[in-house]
């Protein structure tokens, strides 16, 4: 047998779109899949959430890109292949893989189930898998060929569609709530800013039983906070007179919020043995007053997504408490329109690629 041929006996085709360069705009793209391997699940992709991630990843606003880049890491679908094995998963489980699909499985983060902190993590997609010495391909295409372990089992009241967001903006909020304390009954809770991370830290929030406000420059989002979203309260954080009144109110804050904006007002929102942990990621530096950190003996703090373990602890309780993000369903078609859109922040509060449907090759 030749290279060649031995070389398409272990890989199976697929078919996605692609960015090619930093104009960011994705167009139709034919690559590889690995072969299923024994302690992997094949899986036909159904829906893939777009996240704003994706976007600065196909336009390199982070400048470390490995084009073609196929984005995509709000994963769900069937799995239509299992191999020897495999014990979790049977064709035609209801699935989802999210950010992380690989991790060196023997690091202390990896033994305390925090595998997006592996100093060898295997994102899904853009970046180099160590384990075949090949680009991943994320969610904007048909398959996926995944480890068992990286997989995550779908409650069955749960829409696809509409969950498939929580894999990454549902994880990404879930996990700190849980690590600093920020997830206890009756406790205040500031949320800053009402996107695609937000509008989730609401929902999960008031599923714990906290008081919720959300902090936010926009006025319009008052009432969709409030009263359909069950925020207790609203601040608009460029009303000084608003944000005085409610200093020291807050047991913690959840910074969602990717611009560059102030952190000083924000602390100070804080009770002393407040904490304030940011999960957005803005481009820009942003400048981090200490006074009052020592005067309140309150803590920054950061966090990425959840790891495996937490990501399926965080869908369950989803479940049980019938939570979803507010999606926009879209075609393949229309995805660089969205990108654009998501550009602008016109979207509430986020996209979801129909790939079943409509990802034609």
């Amino acid at each position: 047998m030749s290279n060649s041929q031995a070389d398409q006996k272990d890989t199976q085709k697929a078919f996605g779109w692609a960015a090619r360069d930093p104009s960011g705009i994705l167009s139709p793209f034919l690559f590889t899949r690995r072969a299923n391997g024994d302690d992997d699940i094949t899986m036909k992709i159904l829906y893939c959430g777009i996240c704003h991630s994706d976007l600065h990843v196909t336009r390199n606003d982070f400048g470390s890109n490995i084009y073609p880049v196929v984005p995509g890491h709000e994963i769900v679908g069937v799995v239509t292949q299992v191999g020897r094995n495999i014990e979790k998963f049977k064709i035609g489980d209801k699935v989802g893989v999210g950010c992380v699909i690989g991790s060196c499985r023997f690091c202390e983060n990896c033994q305390q189930d925090m595998e997006s902190y592996c100093p060898k993590v295997d994102f899904t997609y853009t970046f180099i898998d160590d384990g075949t010495g090949k680009k991943t391909y994320g969610g904007y295409s048909d398959i996926l060929v995944v480890n068992e372990h990286f997989v995550i089992r779908f409650p069955e009241n749960l829409p696809l569609d509409a969950a498939a967001p929580l894999l990454c903006a549902g994880s990404t909020v879930y996990s700190p709530m849980k690590y600093y304390g920020l997830s206890q009954s009756g406790k205040h809770l500031g949320v800053v800013g009402l996107g695609g991370l937000g509008h989730v830290a609401v929902k999960f929030a008031k599923a714990f039983g906290m008081k919720v406000t959300v902090i936010s420059t926009s006025p319009s989002k008052k009432k969709e906070a409030v009263e359909r979203l069950g925020a207790d309260s609203f601040l608009i954080s460029k009303d000084t007179d608003q944000m005085k009144a409610e200093i020291s109110t807050m047991d913690g804050i959840i910074d969602t919020v990717s611009a560059p904006h102030p952190i000083a007002p924000l602390i100070d929102l804080l009770k002393p043995h407040g904490k304030l942990v940011v999960v957005g990621l803005p481009e820009k530096t942003v400048e981090l007053p200490i006074f009052p950190l020592l005067l309140g003996r309150k803590l920054i703090g950061g966090s990425a997504v959840a790891g495996i373990k937490e990501t399926q602890e965080m869908i369950d309780f989803a479940g049980k408490h019938n939570i979803v993000a507010d999606i926009e369903v879209i075609s393949m078609e229309y995805v660089n329109t969205a990108m654009d859109r998501l550009a602008r922040g016109d979207i509430r509060y986020r996209f979801v690629i129909d790939i079943a449907n409509t990802l034609n090759a």
